[in-house]
This record gives C-alpha cells, structure tokens and sequence, in this order.
C-alpha cells in the first residue's frame, strides 16, 4: 500500500497508464494480425490498401512508448517486403 499522497497518486495514474497501453499494444498485435492472414490468404490488394493505415498504427504506438520506433520500422519493412 502507498504511504504518501504523491504515491497514492501514482498508483491511479500508473493504473490508468496500463489501460491505455494494452489498448495500444492490442491495436497493434490486430494489425500485424490482419495484414499477415491478407497476405497469407492472397489478397495483395487489400493488403496495398490497408498498409498505409498498418503504418500509422504502428507509429502512432511507437510514438507513445509501447514499442520502440526501431521494432516498429522493422515491421513495416518486413510487411513492405511481402507486399
């Protein structure tokens, strides 16, 4: 248990944090998710179109801190490579 006022604060902030970031994370485990059954399932131009939106979900959870940018290059150059 927090023993002072600033901890007790911290706990609810930290408690909020981690909601946020497994939405975030999740958001981006359901991209690489879809794009890889487009591509697995032959739909390259369904896989042409959603990658655009690919990008920016995984900069966006990259820019918050979830993933690091590198991890998240790593992946749009793999999927790029696919495609």
């Amino acid at each position: 248990m927090p023993n002072t006022k600033s901890a007790v604060r911290r706990v609810r902030r930290v408690k909020i944090q981690s909601t946020v970031n497994r939405l975030r994370k999740s958001k981006y485990r359901s991209a690489i998710k879809k794009i890889e059954n487009l591509i697995n399932s032959n739909k390259m131009a369904d896989a042409k179109k959603f990658f655009p939106k690919f990008q920016s979900i995984l900069m966006q959870v990259a820019k918050s801190g979830v993933i690091k940018k590198k991890t998240a290059s790593r992946k749009i150059s793999k999927i790029s490579k696919k495609i």
